[in-house]
This record gives C-alpha cells, sequence and structure tokens, in this order.
C-alpha cells in the first residue's frame, strides 16, 4: 500500500465540519500526511500535535473516529508502525468521549483490525508488543483472543509475552486464573515455546491481572510479588499507564476489595517491602503505604511504625518523608527521629521539619524560628494551618493554627525587615502572623515598613493582627502609602476591617466602585466588600453601581428594559451575579432583586462544570431564608446531582423548611458524602434534619460513613487528606451518639 492509496479519500473528507480538542479539525489531514514524512522532525511533530487535537489528554472526540483509518493504514505499510498502533490503542481505550455517538471511536478502531491483527506476528518485537496491545483495547474479544492465544504458545520475548498476558486477561477475565496457575508455577507446563519459568515481567503480569480479576491473594502470590521487586523496571516498557507503579496498583487493588483478609494482605506486604534489603524496593514500599495511608483509615495506624522506623536509614529516610505528614499524630514517637534531621543542612533537613510541623508542630516551632530563612517547606506546612488558608468554610473541629511562640514571632519580624523574600514566602509569613492574630500585635510596626516591599501580604494580615488601640495608625499609614497597582479591593477591605463601621467609609467604598466598575474577577471580591458594609446611607450609594456591574443577563432578570444578552455566562460572571445579588439583599433588605439574580444562576449553572457556581447560589438562596422560596423548585433540580445536592439540600430547608420531605433531602446529601462531592455540607443537612428522624436505612449509611475503613474525601483539603478525614469521621460520630439507636459510638 503506497501512500497514494493511503490517503486516497482524505482530502474528500468534511474535516472543517467535524470538531477536536481545540475547535475545527481542518489542520488533521495535514497533520496526518506528514506522519508519513521522511523528515523525522516534522513526523514527530505531527503525531505529538495529532495527540493534543484527536486523543486530548486522554479524551477523543467527533473528529478522532474519522482520523483511525489513516494511522491505521499507514502500520499496516510499514510506516512507524509502533507508534500508529500506539495512538490506536488509544484512542480504543478512551472512555472519555467528547462526541454525541458513544463508542464510535472504539468501533472505528475495531474496524481497522483486519489490518492490526496481522501485526502481532510482525519480526520488529515494539510492533508486535504495540500491535497486541493495540488489538486488546478494542475490547472485541472474539477476533482478538484467538491471535493472542497463538501468538503466546510461540512467542519468546518477555515483554510481548507479558503484552500478551494482560491483554488476554484483558479481554476474557476467567484467563486470569489459567495464568495465575501456570505462568506462577502453581500448575506444570504452560511455558510455551518449550519455555520452562517464565521470566520476571511475565510473572508479574500474571500478579497484576490476578489483581484485577479479584483472585485470592495467598502467601504464593505474596512470595512472589517480593521476589520481582523492584518492580517498576520490569513495566517501564509496557503501555497500561495504570500499572506503571505495580506495588502500589497491587495494594491499591487489595484494599479496594474491603475485607479484613485483603487488608492484612495488603499491610503485610507493604511491612516486608519497607524490610527489603535493595533500597528502590523499599521506595516502592513507601510509596504504595502513602497510597494506602490516603485511602485506609486503619493504613496509619498500622503502618506508622514501620514507616518512621526508616527514618535512620539514609537510603530511605528521603522517600519516608513524603509520606510521613499522612501519619498526624500516629508518628509522634518519630518526632526525635526528625528533629535530628532537620538539625542538618539542606533539602533534606527542611522536609523532615516539614513532617515534624505535621506531627509535633509544638516540638518544630523553636527549630524553625532558629533557621526561619532557609526552612521555606517547613514554613509552608506551618502556614496551612491558618484559617487564611483553608479553601473550606471554618469550623470548630479545624486544627488550631501553628503554636505561638516569641521567638517564632520575633524570626518572623526579622525576616519581614529583608527584602529577598519570595512571592510564596512572604505570603506563609503573613499567614503565620494571621493565625496568631492579636499575639502576633508586635509586628504591627514591622507590616507597615514592610509595606512597600510586601504590600499584598501586609494588606491581608494587618487587620487579623493589630489590636484596636493600633487601628487608626494602621489606616493613616495604608492611606499614606503609595499603593499604586494593588487590588483596589485588598485596600478596600483592608480599611474596612481596621475602621470598622465607624470608620470613614469613602476609601473603601471608591474601592469597590473602582472594582466593580472593572468588569474583571475582582467584581466578586468587591461585592462581597459591598454586602459586609451593611445597610447605612452612604453604603446605600454602592446600589447604581452593584446594578450596573450585574452581567446582562442578570440585568435583564430585574430590568426586562434593559434587554438580554444571547451569550452565555462565563463562571466568574455567574459568580460575580451571585455575589451580587447577596450584596443587593444586604444592602436593602429585600429579596425582590436578589431572587431572580440567584434563580437566573441556578438555571445557568447546570452540569458537570458548575459546580462551584451551583454551590455558591444555593449557599446564597439559603442566606436568604425564607425569602428565597421562590426558589425552593429550582433547589429541587439539584438534588439529583452529587456536586450540588447537599447544598441545594441545605438551602431547601433554609428557604422551606416546612414545606420539605426530609427523608429525601437526606437521601441527597448521604449520597453527596459517599461519591467525596461535599461530606462536610452533607453532615450539616443531616444535623438539620436530625439524627433521629432518619430512616434505618439512612442510619446505617451514615454509620458506614463513620466506621468503613475507606476514607471519606473531603474537597478543599488536598494537602491534608487524612486529618480531613478525621474530622469528616468525628463530626459524623458525633451526631450519631445523639440517636438512640447507635448505641455507643467510639470516640477519635
Amino acid at each position: 500500500m503506497d501512500l497514494a492509496q493511503i490517503f486516497a479519500d482524505l482530502d474528500a473528507q468534511p474535516w472543517g465540519e467535524w470538531e477536536h480538542a481545540y475547535g475545527s479539525a481542518d489542520d488533521v489531514p495535514g497533520q496526518l500526511r506528514a506522519l508519513a514524512s521522511d523528515d523525522v522532525e516534522e513526523a514527530e511533530e505531527a503525531l505529538y500535535e495529532l495527540y493534543g487535537n484527536i486523543i486530548h489528554q486522554g479524551s477523543v472526540y467527533e473528529a478522532t473516529a474519522y482520523a483511525v483509518p489513516y494511522p491505521a493504514r499507514l502500520a499496516a505499510a510499514g510506516i512507524r508502525p509502533a507508534d500508529m498502533l500506539l495512538l490506536l490503542g488509544c484512542i480504543a481505550e478512551s472512555e472519555d468521549e467528547r462526541s454525541d455517538t458513544p463508542g464510535v471511536c472504539r468501533v472505528a478502531v475495531t474496524a481497522q483490525l483486519p489490518l492490526i491483527l496481522p501485526l502481532i506476528e510482525a519480526n520488529d518485537t515494539a510492533v508486535r508488543q504495540a500491535a497486541v496491545w493495540a488489538a486488546a483495547r478494542t475490547g472485541a474479544a472474539e477476533q482478538v483472543l484467538p491471535a493472542l492465544r497463538r501468538r503466546w504458545e510461540g512467542e519468546l520475548d518477555p515483554l510481548v509475552r507479558a503484552e500478551l498476558l494482560a491483554g488476554t486477561a484483558w479481554l476474557d477475565p476467567a484467563a486470569a486464573e489459567e495464568f495465575d496457575k501456570t505462568v506462577l508455577g502453581e500448575t506444570p507446563g504452560g511455558g510455551g515455546a518449550g519455555q520452562g519459568a517464565q521470566a520476571p515481567p511475565v510473572r508479574l503480569a500474571a500478579l497484576l491481572a490476578g489483581s484485577d480479576a479479584d483472585l485470592p491473594w495467598t502467601p504464593v502470590h505474596h512470595d512472589a510479588f517480593l521476589s520481582l521487586l523492584p518492580a517498576g523496571p520490569l513495566v517501564a516498557d509496557r503501555f497500561d499507564q495504570e500499572q506503571t507503579e505495580p506495588f502500589r496498583y497491587v495494594v491499591q487493588g487489595l484494599l479496594e476489595r474491603d475485607t479484613d483478609a485483603a487488608r492484612e494482605a495488603a499491610f503485610t506486604l507493604i511491612e516486608a517491602g519497607l524490610r527489603h534489603p535493595d533500597a528502590d524496593a523499599r521506595g516502592e514500599a513507601v510509596s504504595a503505604a502513602e497510597h494506602a495511608c490516603e485511602v485506609s483509615r486503619a493504613a496509619t495506624a498500622r503502618l506508622a511504625g514501620p514507616l518512621t522506623g526508616l527514618l535512620d536509614d539514609p537510603s530511605s529516610a528521603s522517600a519516608v518523608l513524603s509520606v510521613v505528614h499522612q501519619l498526624g499524630h500516629r508518628a509522634a514517637c518519630a518526632a526525635p527521629a526528625l528533629a535530628a534531621i532537620a538539625t542538618e543542612g539542606g533539602e533534606l533537613a527542611d522536609r523532615a521539619l516539614a513532617a515534624l510541623v505535621a506531627t509535633a508542630p509544638e516540638r518544630a516551632a523553636p527549630l524553625l524560628a532558629s533557621d526561619l530563612a532557609r526552612r521555606p517547606r517547613a514554613l509552608d506546612a506551618a502556614a496551612k494551618l491558618s484559617p487564611w488558608s483553608r479553601t473550606g468554610d471554618a469550623r470548630a473541629a479545624d486544627p488550631d493554627p501553628f503554636p505561638y511562640t516569641p521567638e517564632l514571632l520575633d524570626a518572623v519580624r526579622a525576616r519581614l525587615a529583608e527584602d529577598d523574600i519570595d512571592w510564596n514566602g512572604s505570603i506563609h509569613l503573613g499567614l503565620l502572623l494571621a493565625g496568631w492574630g492579636h499575639r502576633a500585635a508586635a509586628a504591627v510596626p514591622d507590616l507597615l515598613a514592610a509595606l512597600d516591599r510586601y504590600p499584598f501580604v501586609v494588606l491581608r494580615t494587618l487587620p487579623a493582627v493589630c489590636p484596636p488601640e493600633e487601628r487608626a495608625r494602621a489606616v493613616a499609614a495604608l492611606r499614606d502609602a503609595d499603593l499604586t497597582g494593588q487590588n483596589p479591593v485588598d485596600i478596600g477591605s483592608a480599611l474596612h476591617r481596621l475602621s470598622g463601621e465607624a470608620g470613614d467609609t469613602g476609601a473603601v467604598l471608591s474601592a469597590v466602585v473602582e472594582a466593580l466598575a472593572s468588569g474583571g474577577r475582582d467584581m466578586t471580591e468587591a461585592a462581597k466588600l459591598a454586602g459586609e458594609l451593611g445597610g447605612s446611607e452612604t453604603a446605600a450609594s454602592l446600589l447604581p453601581h452593584l446594578r450596573a456591574a450585574l452581567s446582562d443577563t442578570a440585568r435583564a432578570t430585574t430590568d426586562p428594559a434593559s434587554g438580554s444578552s444571547e451569550a452565555g455566562r462565563t463562571n466568574p460572571d455567574l459568580d460575580s451575579d451571585t455575589e451580587i445579588a447577596r450584596a443587593l439583599w444586604r444592602l436593602t433588605g429585600s429579596a425582590d432583586e436578589a431572587v431572580p439574580i440567584i434563580a437566573g444562576v441556578l438555571e445557568e449553572a447546570d452540569g458537570d462544570w458548575h459546580r462551584w457556581q451551583n454551590v455558591r447560589a444555593a449557599r446564597a438562596a439559603g442566606a436568604l431564608g425564607e425569602l428565597g422560596r421562590p426558589l425552593a423548585p429550582l433547589l429541587e433540580g439539584k438534588l439529583a446531582h452529587r456536586d450540588h445536592a447537599a447544598a441545594a439540600a441545605l438551602a431547601l430547608l433554609a428557604v422551606d423548611p416546612a414545606g420539605q420531605d426530609r427523608v429525601r433531602l437526606a437521601d441527597a446529601a448521604l449520597a453527596s458524602a459517599e461519591t467525596d462531592a461535599d461530606p462536610l455540607t452533607a453532615l450539616d443537612v443531616l444535623r438539620e434534619v436530625g439524627a433521629g428522624n432518619l430512616t434505618d436505612d439512612q442510619h446505617r449509611r451514615l454509620t458506614r460513613l463513620a466506621e468503613r475503613d475507606a476514607h471519606v474525601f473531603v474537597p478543599g483539603f488536598p494537602h491534608a487528606p487524612s486529618a480531613a478525614d478525621a474530622r469528616f469521621r468525628e463530626e459524623a460520630r458525633a451526631l450519631l451518639r445523639t440517636d438512640p439507636r447507635s448505641g455507643p459510638t467510639p470516640r477519635a
């Protein structure tokens, strides 16, 4: 097949009518042709562009299916066959389709099997391996399995054999048990082509296939897996991106079985790996332990001792430091070892101190104070305890700020006097001070002196630490300072928080007006600040500016004569409209304008791409109380989506408490928590409903969330998932203790 045949119908296709990741696919024909270029760089660039366009980050598109025949023909013609097969395999395995015809891309690759399957017999091992993988990913077992089994009998190359085994088990999960017996040696024979013991990549492939098939994990599997460590190099040239860390993959599979036996097998395997004589093998075990601690509540208690015991091993200490923060108070026994490493120099000392911050902050404070400038990681970890840095709403169960000590305050003050602090470092210093509040009042002069160098941090931090007797001086300093280029909302917010309602609000009002008129992302923060100003006559002067800042769509809901925009609103537009609605309500005391604006946001914010816009609009609706009752039908429509359900349920209890089916709201909240969408808001809903009013099934579901082994993941706390889960668990247990059906429940 020559190039003329390969591309014969290429230009006859209406590429401009089809779309890929970046819009029109009219650039795809040129990229497909360039794949066959004699210029290696040109061909590589075309392949890179195609991955970005038609299989963008694993997503496939309308144009993808129409492009499939050409790389298949190129592969059959011997033109970059391995690359073409890998492209086809990636398309076939995609589960994220952005076209109107589900499955069409996999069907398109399956249609090319007559060109792909013969390449399983190619002389080039790389082509054989790629052909096996691509063919299996079509899922067309009836067509592909016979070819894979034929090749298994004669294949000698370990990587190709591993791919054949994995592909066969992928298409026929029952085959995993067959390979488990033959490849791992429980049944004689099965080597193929006269082989005896299978090569390590093949044995590992059998173990991974057995894990996928949920086969029992026996001492034979335990010993076989340990004998293959370090396992990473054995899959380095394989194509399954989910199995690039085999130790972690096996542990994940065992924990997902959610049985005591499987958990014990996972923990026992990790403990053995942590004792392995090879440093790389121990590193793989540490990574697996980190994953276990992220997903399993039992893992931290079980693995804390073996993990922290490796801190005395120089070859393992660096890897262990990355997981210690997951252990929380369980790692308190490691404080002496962490402190010893932290007193040394370099990056490892900084990482050790950061881990000590997470596990024993009182012990970390003096060490941080003694070398603040050279401990950026530790400073970052300490700053994350500040309320300034929390994405979620503050709650009583939040951790306390990093411990205050006079020595650390002095170190922060001294550091602020220097002019070499990077952006992140300056913010972290401000977070520490803000967390301490008025205990850091001695730093007010230092903050004012640093205003010209770190204005953003000073504006955010000063109101939190400044005591009442210093506020007039601070306000005067801010008004006299040259804050050109600073966000007017930051300036206005600082002045408002420092001066309060008794102060001159002129500068604050000017800042809000400027930000509202900017049309940028600052409008949302400006509207929040406007709402905080209360209902004074001066604040009321903001009303025309707030109304003018509404999007055209929102303005039409309150003033039909203004006309409406046909263009959809962006997410920032939706957020600013929601916040402006809240400000209008707070300033006027009337919900007449707020209700239709919020209703418009709820109507337009639909689906997966507007998660937080729905949540914020629901919270704004709930803030109206029963004045927001007209919004109830729209909020009820949000109960079906897990991302919005908890916030909508909580809002419904506020806007129409007497008219709600509380069993239905509790169901929606529990579904939100069970899918890790919004667990903490779900608990707020269940508290409002009352644990005693839950059905028996709902009570069981809440009990399972509180007592199961798998973590509940809480959005907004990415740096401390275990701590966030512990907070959820304690709140859930506390709620259950109010219900006589629970009996005594454990306390954290």
